[in-house]
């Protein structure tokens, strides 16, 4: 009779070291399958900040480029600039010449106004009007001379203009073509 409870104690010594045994090891297996999901949410984490960050490179060099382009479109901008402020100044000088020019124009029309009050003097003064016709003339002859340079200087001032418009429509383009991986990122990832 005493080996009854001796068996008896011993089979539920089993029992229970066999429940033990499979708590420990389901206790082991969600151990593990808890690290082995940390591993895989990490590499996870690893390849998204991977993925970003060579997406801010791809954005950082579309950036650098488009800086560089801008830059190099500005200085050529600039130079233009100066050439047409040149061509004004130009431009400036040709008409205080003319100005000039006018200026002597009047004087020798006065002298004409003169001349038809004095009739009576025509024939004393006839070497004074060929003279100052002559005169005249050349007045008119350097105007006529300012006034190609003046037109010469429009011309290539259009030119000018035709050139900075031409790069304001290659500036507007680069801007639009190094816009689009933005706006690709912005479809993919939208700011919200």
């Amino acid at each position: 009779m005493t080996d009854e409870p001796n068996g008896q104690k011993s089979s539920a010594e089993d029992v229970l070291q066999q429940q033990y045994l499979r708590a420990l090891s389901s206790f082991e297996g969600i151990v593990l399958s808890q690290i082995d999901l940390k591993n895989r949410l990490g590499d996870r984490l690893n390849y998204s900040i991977r993925t970003g960050v060579i997406i801010l490179g791809v954005i950082a060099i579309s950036i650098l480029i488009l800086l560089l382009s801008l830059s190099s479109q500005v200085n050529r901008i600039a130079s233009v600039v100066g050439d047409i402020n040149s061509h004004f100044r130009v431009i400036s000088s040709n008409m205080q010449q003319i100005s000039l020019h006018m200026d002597t124009m009047e004087q020798k029309v006065r002298l004409m106004e003169s001349i038809s009050q004095q009739m009576a003097l025509m024939d004393k003064e006839m070497a004074a009007i060929d003279t100052d016709m002559n005169d005249m003339n050349a007045t008119v002859n350097g105007i006529r001379q300012n006034l190609g340079l003046v037109r010469q200087r429009v011309g290539s001032m259009a030119l000018n203009v035709d050139q900075i418009n031409r790069e304001m429509q290659g500036i507007t383009h680069e801007v639009h073509r190094f816009g689009a991986p933005a706006r690709s990122l912005n479809k993919m990832f939208p700011f919200q």
